[in-house]
């Protein structure tokens, strides 16, 4: 069940976001997400280590988008042409999908093949499902999927192995070890 639960937090969380850029309500989307995101960390048994998994996530998403943005393959709803960093919203998604290294996702750590495969898949999908939402135009789509799904084949185990090394804290062995 908490499978589940963790799988639709980040779902749900990531079409509050999609769907608000899509329509000029990227804030409230991304309050639907905050809480959505307080929710996972009270769930949580690790505090402290899923709130430092979302934070590298995030950080790691602002600058792999803002990169990506600058070459000039897509534009996001609302995004300023002046501007080549990633908007907010999607930043919240990569919080939000930081909270399923642990949990929904916890089945791929250590299978390096599959994450890079799942990633170099699903990652580029998530965009093409964003642009029929409206909340993404490809504007040199062959090029933009290339580079999606050769980033997610990346992406994907990186932030698994992040997600191993901050798990191995001092804190999360001690409290594995009381329980």
């Amino acid at each position: 069940m908490n499978l589940l639960i963790n799988f639709s937090i980040f779902h749900l969380g990531w079409l509050a976001c999609v769907v608000g850029a899509a329509n000029n309500r990227a804030a409230e989307g991304c309050i639907a997400a905050v809480a959505l995101l307080a929710l996972h960390l009270y769930r949580a048994e690790l505090r402290r280590n899923e709130l430092a998994l979302i934070v590298v996530a995030a950080l790691t998403g602002l600058f792999w988008e803002s990169a990506l943005l600058s070459q000039g393959w897509f534009a996001y709803a609302g995004q300023s042409p002046l501007s080549n960093l990633a908007p907010y919203w999607l930043l919240m998604i990569w919080a939000l999908f930081a909270t399923t290294i642990n949990g929904s996702l916890a089945w791929m750590k250590g299978r390096l093949g599959l994450s890079m495969v799942m990633g170099a898949v699903f990652g580029p999908m998530a965009f093409v499902a964003g642009e029929k939402l409206g909340a993404i135009v490809f504007t040199d789509r062959p090029s933009g999927l290339l580079a999606l799904a050769l980033g997610w084949a990346v992406l994907m185990p990186l932030v698994m192995w992040i997600a191993d090394r901050i798990n191995r804290d001092p804190e999360h062995e001690e409290a594995l070890s009381d329980a």
